[in-house]
């Protein structure tokens, strides 16, 4: 199994064996593209910060960003496509669909306009190939479903955090859980 820090694209991701993680990934239009722009220049000067004096800095900016970004997605900006339950539906289905298989699922939720997961994947089974799964399945079902073609579904990076103890895990559960009563959708 490959560890270490890695990047696809523009946000960096932590592979742990045996790993927890907190998931977050959106639909392509959920944000608008200046925010996209600024969000990818931040994380760029975020990854500059590379030593341990930068640590307490680099994890003070990296939870500032991942809070204005749960913020924004939590507007519901967007097709929202989501919201509709049979799009929903196919979701949820794929979520479900291996757990305990390939990895276990801790929470999920799946907002009107991206979805948040606390998976921890199982034996050689890798977080990107779990996600790829996730999101090639239902982009097509949705797609398929919303009559749309040739549109980008999903938003190609995604957002994980590397769950570093019980605390964390309880504590990235219950913002799972909580996310639709903060957004005012319940």
């Amino acid at each position: 199994m490959l560890e270490g820090l890695h990047s696809r694209g523009y946000l960096p991701h932590l592979k742990v064996a045996g790993g927890i993680y907190f998931v977050t990934f959106r639909l392509a239009d959920s944000l608008p593209q200046e925010m996209v722009v600024r969000l990818r220049e931040r994380q760029a000067a975020l990854a500059r910060l590379t030593s341990a004096d930068d640590e307490p800095e680099r994890q003070a900016r990296h939870r500032r960003q991942a809070e204005e970004m749960d913020a924004l997605l939590d507007r519901g900006l967007g097709q929202n496509w989501l919201k509709r339950p049979e799009v929903a539906e196919v979701v949820v289905s794929a979520l479900k669909h291996f757990d305990q298989v390939r990895y276990r699922l801790y929470a999920w939720v799946v907002m009107p306009n991206h979805v948040h997961a606390v998976v921890e994947p199982l034996g050689a089974q890798m977080l990107s190939t779990i996600l790829h799964t996730w999101k090639s399945f239902t982009a097509k079902r949705a797609n398929r479903l919303l009559g749309v073609e040739g549109q980008s579904f999903w938003q190609r990076e995604s957002y994980n955090h590397w769950v570093r103890g019980p605390d964390e895990l309880a504590a990235c559960i219950r913002y799972t859980e909580e996310n639709p009563v903060k957004a005012r959708l319940c």
